[in-house]
């Protein structure tokens, strides 16, 4: 299976090749990491089925390709000639369209355990030191504005405002901080309380700076 999970993690490398908007290849791999971290630590799941929704939960995002229906096809004929069967890609794709922060905004989705290691994983690593650099990547590609004091956090994020224009400094108040309470799992709620901290730190330090006070 290792050659397989190569060769899929080759494919994902290349789709993802031109990605700088903070979802890139180097992105994957770390959810592939804390994914694997956190199934040795709950000590259950089935490994492949993490390691390959892991790999390839960005690859049929909106957010990052134009047609999602040609992504679908494509992540399904990678997976038939890697030799991943019918019943195991249904339950990779079952978590890739279920995980993400935007399909559970107005209705939590159930998730198998494993889909809950993904998401977990996924959600750690957009939050921390690594998550303030991937925020502000993301504003940037996306003509955002760093800081606006006249802008207030949004009190909800909905289905309809979610990827309406706000600050990069908001998206930390609107959704990063509140991160750590959805995870799954004790050990991703763990180093999530811990990032939280770094990230709290970073943006009292930021609009300090930003006001003069330092």
């Amino acid at each position: 299976m290792q050659k397989q999970i190569e060769a899929i993690e080759q494919f994902v490398r290349t789709a993802l090749a031109q990605e700088h908007s903070g979802h890139g290849f180097d992105h994957i791999q770390r959810v592939v990491n804390n994914a694997r971290l956190i199934q040795r630590q709950v000590g259950d799941g089935d490994l492949t089925t993490i390691t390959l929704a892991a790999l390839l939960h960005d690859v049929i995002d909106e957010k990052i390709v134009s047609d999602v229906a040609q992504a679908r096809q494509s992540v399904a004929a990678v997976l038939t000639q890697n030799g991943i069967d019918k019943m195991q890609s249904t339950v990779i794709f079952d978590i890739i369209d279920h995980m993400s922060f935007s399909k559970n905004i107005n209705q939590h989705q159930a998730l198998s355990l494993e889909g809950q290691v993904v998401q977990d994983a996924d959600r750690l690593d957009a939050i921390g030191a690594i998550g303030i650099g991937r925020t502000f990547m993301y504003g940037g590609a996306h003509d955002g504005v760093a800081y606006d004091p006249e802008i207030q956090p949004r009190a909800e994020l909905t289905k309809a405002n979610y990827r309406e224009p706000s600050t990069v400094i908001n998206h930390f108040y609107e959704k990063l901080f509140k991160l750590a309470a959805t995870m799954n799992t004790q050990v991703a709620r763990e180093i999530a309380t811990a990032r939280t901290q770094v990230m709290q730190d970073f943006v009292a330090e930021y609009i300090a700076e930003w006001q003069g006070e330092k």
